[in-house]
């Protein structure tokens, strides 16, 4: 059984590195240097022209930015539906569109070909230990012929739904982690305007209701230290919120979602290139003028 594994990113590579010690995989990314570290770096076999991929290939994996980069790998005259053979299973981890993977899923269905989404959540610390969440969404057969392959790289796997239900369940995750980020920066940025000191507000919120992952894990090694290095990109986290975002406008009442997804989005044109999600602070920061990390707090 061969997989192709497409997206050698940050996340993907080192899930490629960890597929590859379980199964035959080959490896692509439209950055050649990354398709060599990767194949460097483990058992996985170098590609160096997709357009040759398909025909004697069982599962493609996918670890793509977008839907978009997704679409265009899958579709048209020579993507990879055409090329797959009946019976070929397609596993997208990426963080898509749930509208944009259901049609995709229905496309793959009219070809014989099978089809699951199952993003992942855990960051790059998680990947790299082959401990990553993953919601998988697609027909229960599938997603049990995908298990094998998520079993390399997840500690976690649930299966939440039909197809498009998995990328739904990460963007709403998503959601939320950033939403709690936003929540508890500004009751700690409120508590030091009234004289009580970042860290310690910190402290009351992990000893009470008000404790989360992000003032367990973000705040003490990421906010407070004033390091922003917690290797998501808060670009990335917008992506997700406004898919998540799209999602809640067809229910009709999501006021913490518009406003959340609506003062971050407004807050990045002031952290330039490349900001880390938990400069989520630095939005309140600039905004207030009151710091709360270890760099300017008085």
């Amino acid at each position: 059984m061969t997989t192709l594994f497409l997206g050698l990113g940050r996340m993907g590579a080192p899930m490629a590195r960890l597929h590859a010690e379980a199964f035959p995989t080959r490896v692509f990314d439209v950055f050649p240097a990354a398709i060599e570290s990767v194949a460097a770096a483990s058992a996985a076999e170098a590609v160096t022209d997709l357009a040759a991929e398909g025909a004697d290939t069982d599962v493609v994996i996918l670890m793509l930015p977008t839907s978009s980069h997704v679409e265009a790998a899958l579709r048209g005259g020579d993507g990879l539906l055409v090329r797959l053979r009946q019976g070929a299973l397609v596993i997208d981890m990426g963080s898509s569109e749930p509208a944009s993977t259901r049609a995709l899923a229905a496309e793959a269905a009219e070809r014989g070909i099978a089809y699951v989404d199952a993003p992942v959540s855990g960051g790059i610390a998680k990947a790299e230990t082959g401990e990553l969440t993953i919601m998988a969404g697609g027909e229960a057969d599938a997603v049990a012929r995908a298990m094998p392959h998520l079993e390399t790289v997840g500690a976690s796997i649930v299966h939440v739904g039909p197809a498009g239900a998995g990328h739904a369940a990460k963007a709403l995750n998503n959601l939320v982690s950033a939403t709690n980020i936003a929540a508890a920066t500004e009751a700690v940025t409120v508590a030091k305007r009234f004289g009580i000191e970042p860290a310690t507000m910190v402290e009351v919120l992990n000893a009470s209701t008000g404790m989360s992952q992000a003032t367990q894990v973000k705040f003490p090694q990421h906010i407070l230290p004033g390091t922003y290095a917690s290797r998501f990109a808060y670009d990335l986290m917008l992506k997700d919120m406004g898919i998540a975002r799209r999602m809640a406008d067809e229910v009709g009442f999501s006021p913490v979602t518009r406003a959340a997804f609506d003062a971050l989005s407004d807050g990045r044109a002031a952290l330039g290139d490349h900001p880390d999600h938990t400069e989520i602070a630095r939005v309140y920061a600039r905004a207030t003028g009151i710091d709360i990390d270890e760099g300017h707090a008085s």
